[in-house]
């Protein structure tokens, strides 16, 4: 994640700095300033014709067949919202480039406004989506809407043009589409999953704003049009083409970090953080460059409320890298479609953790299914979860493992690597593991050594509650096993 913020924070400072050169005549790059609707063909060529070459040279362009899956409907549905996703994108990379051309607007204000309005809706997303949301998200919301509204109080020369504004609430809201559709159909951890996503996302995009720009210069708006034609054939188009290809680079650190599979509360401010600080970057070049004005005090007092709100939505992520002194155990739990059993089993072993104190907490607890349930990433838990942990006195902290909150993952190759122990409901489910990951034979065992735990599915709530009963047994066993008594 480093790196990914690193290359992205090193791929922004050109992409400003060339779209700031053009929209203000900077020698040697424009004689003459250019509008931002006139130079978006050519950036939106320049990034169509390198994003092929990234897609060739990684070798990831093998990733975008659809996969063989039970059900085929499913998969088709799967893509189209792929492509949807790249829809999407589309608008944000054109919205993106047009707001750094607007010549009354200065850089970091319109990154406060663009990041401010991502970190602000982060947490309303996931409040509409049922899913917790922590305090310290509230507390980025509320930092960040001060943010912008210090920025918008110091702009020297306030105007913010009808058509800046209408593309920055394009831009946040084809950022948040984008995140429904990554959320639902990837960031799952499984590398094939993630890399689809990306290729056929990263093939889809640059096509679509190239044809959505290439209807609007048919349609005839004129700035368009002369992108197209006429400013074709002059010398600064050559550095419009540049800032695609400097999006390009941008794009790929960017999305690898929104399909980390950790929760969009560590990668947003990851990705916000790395591109404030570029663009801080950039306001000074520019201004010791071409002589554009400084950042103001209002400004540099937002971008401290905006790194403040980075803090507090990174917090409760960053707070989960602490452990305790000692080796850290990894136990993996395992059943066919990750909705009751093998996360019953991970809640169980949370609580029954606890009562061994700093032994327990070196535990580190999971869940994954081999079915093909588990494959539909954010499967939700089976609704006798709860009312099965309740009826055992169990309480879950509220947290993503939380049955509420719980959505079904995929089992992957590195996650049985990393992992000391896995523990597999049915023999079944052990055999096919072992087909997939080999080498992990000598830590993988049934969780009941006797007795397979069996799916109670369509069963009644007396069946799940005795499959329950019969996990908790097996699971107080294996932590018995692994940490003793004392």
């Amino acid at each position: 994640m480093g790196w990914l913020a690193f290359g992205y924070f090193l791929s922004y400072i050109p992409y400003v700095l060339l779209l700031k050169a053009l929209t203000n005549g900077i020698p040697p790059f424009a004689g003459e300033p250019v509008d931002g609707l006139v130079l978006l063909p050519a950036a939106a060529l320049g990034q169509l014709a390198a994003m092929p070459v990234f897609l060739l040279a990684s070798g990831w362009w093998r990733h975008a067949r659809r996969p063989a899956v039970p059900d085929p409907d499913r998969s088709r549905s799967a893509t189209w919202s792929l492509v949807w996703a790249g829809f999407f994108t589309s608008l944000v990379i054109g919205a993106t480039a047009l707001n750094f051309t607007f010549t009354h607007v200065s850089v970091l204000f319109v990154l406060l406004l663009m990041r401010g309005g991502v970190l602000i809706t982060s947490p309303l997303i996931d409040k509409a989506r049922q899913r917790h949301v922590p305090s310290s998200a509230w507390a980025a919301l509320l930092l960040s809407l001060a943010a912008v509204l210090v920025a918008v109080s110091g702009v020297r020369d306030f105007h913010l043009p009808l058509l800046a504004a209408t593309s920055v609430g394009v831009y946040l809201v084809c950022y948040a589409a984008r995140f429904e559709i990554m959320s639902r159909v990837a960031k799952s951890g499984a590398v094939a999953t993630d890399r689809r996503y990306f290729v056929v996302e990263h093939a889809t995009a640059p096509l679509w704003l190239a044809v959505l720009l290439a209807a609007g210069a048919l349609a005839g708006q004129p700035g368009l049009r002369a992108g197209f034609t006429t400013f074709l054939t002059t010398p600064p188009a050559w550095t419009a083409a540049a800032v695609g290809v400097a999006y390009e680079a941008l794009f790929v650190f960017g999305t690898l970090i929104y399909l980390d599979r950790r929760a969009f509360s560590w990668c947003v401010p990851v990705n916000r953080c790395a591109s404030l600080l570029s663009g801080l970057a950039a306001a000074y070049l520019l201004h010791h460059t071409a002589g554009l004005p400084t950042p103001t005090d209002a400004e540099l007092l937002a971008l401290v409320l905006i790194v403040a709100a980075i803090g507090a939505l990174s917090h409760p992520a960053a707070s989960r890298w602490r452990r305790p002194a000692g080796p850290t155990q990894r136990v993996l739990f395992v059943c066919g479609g990750n909705t009751f059993r093998s996360p019953l089993a991970a809640s169980m072993a949370r609580s029954e953790a606890r009562r061994y104190g700093k032994a327990g907490a070196a535990l580190r607890i999971t869940s994954a299914g081999l079915g093909a349930t588990a494959w539909r990433w954010g499967a939700p838990m089976s609704p006798h979860t709860g009312p099965v942990l309740a009826g055992l006195g169990i309480r879950p902290a509220l947290g993503p493992g939380h049955p509420r909150l719980r959505r079904a993952r995929p089992l992957t190759p590195r996650l049985c690597r990393s992992s000391t122990h896995i523990y597999c409901m049915t023999r079944e489910h052990r055999d096919a593991l072992l087909t997939l990951v080999p080498d992990v034979e000598g830590r993988t065992l049934c969780l009941d050594p006797d007795l397979d735990i069996t799916d109670p599915h369509g069963g009644s709530a007396e069946a799940h509650l005795r499959c329950a009963q019969h996990i908790q047994r097996a699971v107080r066993q294996r932590l018995h096993q692994l940490i003793g008594t004392g």
